[in-house]
């Protein structure tokens, strides 16, 4: 393995290609710390399971805003559904929005499940697309209603629980992290982990209805694009 000595990891004792490799095994996998501690171990690679931790802290938003900016813009048919998660013996909501291409457009963790908490969703949707949709997709919560009445009122809006399937199915990845890692700790926690994980999922995202070919170079062509976003060469 070539080693890249990429100024954003200056201070740190190895090098890009180990903290990116290890950043990207726990976003990308349902695996938990001491997982990715193991696996690396077995690359011969000494780290301790809090130092992933601390890397994947560091320097996992910052590879998620850079995967966000190089998306293709988002469809013009959103998908917004919520799904409760347990935190520290507390019900909070996971608010998530896709696209109709099965991108994650956006999540946030709320403790509420009402029309301002629908609000904050529409409004940092807005904000970080740029764009309003064509069409909005929910299940039959009024609170999506009366959030778009006020947000998006010239959008057109589909309330039936069997059409919002793709959003529902988004939902199963979070379920597993939710496993492995004996669920979240915090709301903060949460938010900053499924920030990331989801924007990694949609770069490594291929259609399952193309074929093996096609797939094995949309594969590589994203590996070459996170080896760009990390500073790092491919991991051999």
């Amino acid at each position: 393995m070539n080693s890249t000595h990429h100024p954003r990891y200056a201070r740190h004792r190895f090098p890009a290609e180990v903290i990116s490799h290890a950043v990207w095994l726990y976003f990308r996998f349902p695996l938990s710390l001491r997982m990715v501690e193991e696996m690396l171990a077995a690359r011969g690679i000494l780290v301790s399971h809090e130092t992933v931790r601390q890397w994947a802290l560091k320097f996992g938003q910052d590879f998620a805003n850079q995967i966000r900016r190089r998306l293709p813009a988002a469809g013009d048919k959103w998908h917004l559904d919520e799904v409760v998660i347990s935190i520290a013996g507390r019900k909070h909501w996971l608010w998530r929005a896709v696209d109709q291409h099965g991108i994650v457009l956006d999540i946030l963790v709320q403790s509420r499940r009402n029309a301002k908490a629908a609000k904050r969703l529409l409004r940092k949707l807005l904000k970080k697309q740029g764009i309003t949709p064509r069409v909005m997709i929910t299940d039959k919560l009024a609170s999506y209603g009366a959030a778009k009445r006020e947000i998006m009122p010239g959008v057109e809006h589909r309330q039936h629980k069997g059409l919002n399937n793709r959003a529902e199915n988004s939902h199963q990845p979070t379920r597993r992290r939710e496993r492995i890692m004996k669920r979240f700790k915090s709301a903060g926690q949460a938010q900053r982990f499924l920030s990331v994980h989801d924007q990694v999922a949609n770069f490594f995202r291929h259609p399952a209805n193309t074929g093996a070919a096609d797939r094995r170079f949309a594969r590589a062509r994203a590996f070459q694009a996170w080896s760009e976003i990390t500073g790092a060469v491919a991991v051999a």
